[in-house]
């Protein structure tokens, strides 16, 4: 038995002729006739009652024909499946990122995302870096936005936007009445930084513009976390422009005099793993990125 043969069954029935059910399926009266009479001896039963003016279904006949309809109804569902997967318009994307998804641009892209492809479930896991890498080798995650600075050098990774970087002080500090800060100012501060063993990215990112000698105090913790303990006052952090669009207790942001001061984020995927879903939404963002003129 061949899924053609179920489909001859249907056509059958519905014409009630095997001529009109030969023609709407463009083969020739015959082989249907031929392969009806294959099925009903596989099946040790007559499907149709043969005459003159057609075939009309037995009670057997019918009994069939409801599970046929079934069968191929199931099967379409199967190559719709598929032909969605393939193309990516269903499915998963289980999204890494580094800091939190808070703030413009990011937001705006993910939303243009939901609207266009509301059928793909999108899931955020937020993690360090090295955390990050290891969740996209195990496949935990698909794709993952971070810094370039920690992109894993197997990576494959797409530029997205850059975002600015500001100083963030606790309410009354010294330097929280100036419009602007510069890196010399905050050199003699105490750092707070995210930090974790094996993972301290955003201390050698930050040593990078503030140089040597800077008095770093690391937290395995979330940037709320470190946000909270600026606003107690235990010291200062740098924050992206997006992440200052939250408001935080006690904690406000100035703008860093240096043109330069801003971060490249990206996202990062390990290109073997990728499936037609992950493409696509890497694609998109691609797109709308440079589309808004982000880079």
């Amino acid at each position: 038995m061949e899924v053609r043969d179920l489909e001859y069954l249907l056509a059958s029935a519905n014409a009630g002729n095997f001529g009109r059910a030969a023609e709407s399926l463009r083969v020739n009266t015959s082989t249907i006739s031929r392969r009806i009479g294959r099925l009903e001896d596989e099946l040790g039963l007559a499907l149709f009652e043969r005459g003159h003016s057609g075939v009309r279904l037995t009670a057997g006949g019918k009994a069939v024909v409801l599970h046929a309809r079934r069968v191929l109804a199931e099967l379409d569902a199967v190559r719709h499946s598929g032909s969605q997967n393939g193309s990516g318009d269903v499915g998963e994307i289980r999204f890494g990122v580094r800091l939190p998804p808070i703030g413009e641009p990011i937001v705006s892209l993910l939303s243009s995302w939901r609207e266009r492809h509301a059928n793909v479930i999108l899931t955020v896991s937020e993690m360090n870096d090295r955390d990050l890498a290891a969740a996209l080798e195990e496949r935990r995650l698909d794709v993952a936005l971070t810094s370039n600075n920690a992109v894993w050098h197997h990576a494959a990774s797409l530029p997205l936007y850059r975002d600015r970087l500001l100083a963030a002080f606790p309410v009354g500090h010294h330097l929280a009445g100036r419009s602007t800060v510069d890196w010399e100012a905050l050199r003699d501060e105490d750092i707070l930084v995210q930090g974790w063993d094996e993972s301290q990215t955003a201390r050698e990112l930050y040593a990078s513009f503030l140089g040597d000698g800077v008095r770093f105090r690391s937290h395995a913790a979330s940037k709320q976390s470190v946000f909270a303990l600026v606003g107690a006052g235990f010291g200062v952090t740098l924050a992206t422009a997006s992440q200052s669009e939250v408001a935080f207790p006690g904690v406000v942001f100035k703008p860093i005099d240096d043109p330069d001061a801003s971060i490249q984020m990206v996202l990062a995927w390990l290109p073997e793993l990728e499936d037609a879903t992950v493409g696509r939404f890497v694609a998109f963002l691609r797109d709308e990125a440079r589309s808004r003129r982000l880079l």
